[in-house]
């Protein structure tokens, strides 16, 4: 009876401790996990890729590994994670471009934003602001919607390049007020900016974080911010509404995404450390020109709805393509 007793108890403790190894391997995350940044190092979503892979990593105990994968604007990387095992060890950088502006852009994308990616935190946005070079005759956004009304493509405004987001702001724009600019295209943000402070271009719209310096150095002339309150880098800068443009508060936003169908508790787990991170990222985004956003989980998948439906409507109507 003894050994029976004896045997028994050995048995319970083994299974114990096979039931407890089985949960701690099973405990997300039990090994690294990726985040894809879709454009290569540098700019926005970068930031806050390496900025949530760090804060996430020293939380959670486990790395949390950036993985840039550039390519066809957001499309490459964003495609990668859409095609990418749904485990929770998988995770991607999602914006205006990659969640928003693409489905208009391209007739074949390969991805669905609404349909192949779950939100699982929106974290950081920034306004836009439009800036006029310093010696433009219209000094106000009043005067400047008046003169293109009056002269049709009279007033010139920079891009940088076919579908980029300064693209589909000045068109959001443009549409607001009722007006025609003369688009001059550009290869990036710099080459833009140098025409304007050279005084060959009119207008530029670009980040609040790029275009205010040059109106707080005196290069350049601020006109108005395209977000609901003014920039603390510029507060003498109205907003559109009070500028006269209503219905143009666009604010440009990221946050973390992941596959469809990623089990729920391993989004529950990551939404919470994200959350109780924030207070840690808000310092370093307002550095960067952003802010710390923390959109409750019950309106993500509205708010990332909305915003698809809203810039694909726009982007048809302006017919901008990228294929």
């Amino acid at each position: 009876m003894s050994r029976f007793v004896g045997a028994l108890a050995a048995f319970a403790t083994a299974l114990a401790l096979a039931s407890g190894s089985a949960q701690a391997q099973s405990a997300y995350p039990n090994r690294p996990v990726r985040i894809i940044v879709p454009i290569a190092p540098g700019g926005s979503y970068d930031l806050v890729g390496r900025m949530v892979a760090d804060a996430l990593s020293r939380r959670m105990g486990q790395a949390f590994v950036v993985e840039n994968k550039p390519g066809a604007g957001t499309v490459v990387g964003t495609q990668a994670a859409a095609q990418s095992d749904a485990d929770g060890y998988t995770l991607l950088v999602g914006g205006l471009s990659n969640m928003a502006f693409n489905p208009a852009l391209y007739s074949k994308l390969g991805y669905d934003p609404l349909k192949d990616f779950v939100p699982v935190a929106l974290i950081y946005k920034f306004g836009y602001v439009m800036v006029a070079r310093k010696d433009l005759p219209q000094t106000t956004l009043q005067e400047i919607v008046a003169a293109a009304r009056a002269a049709p493509g009279s007033i010139s405004v920079a891009t940088a390049g076919v579908g980029t987001g300064q693209q589909l702001v000045a068109a959001a724009f443009m549409k607001a007020a009722g007006i025609k600019l003369l688009e001059v295209p550009y290869k990036g943000s710099p080459p833009a900016f140098t025409d304007l402070l050279a005084g060959r271009v009119d207008l530029f719209f670009d980040s609040s974080a790029a275009g205010l310096p040059y109106v707080q150095s005196g290069q350049a002339r601020g006109i108005a911010v395209l977000s609901s309150k003014r920039s603390a880098l510029a507060p003498d800068v109205p907003t559109m509404s009070e500028a006269g443009v209503s219905g143009l508060d666009v604010d440009s936003w990221l946050g973390i995404f992941a596959p469809a169908k990623t089990p729920p508790e391993a989004i529950a787990r990551l939404r919470g450390e994200i959350r109780a991170a924030l207070p840690d990222l808000k310092e370093r985004f307002e550095k960067s020109g952003g802010e710390v956003w923390d959109v409750p989980d019950d309106r993500l998948d509205g708010f990332v709805t909305s915003e698809y439906e809203a810039w694909t409507r726009l982007i048809r109507e302006a017919g901008i393509k990228l294929d």
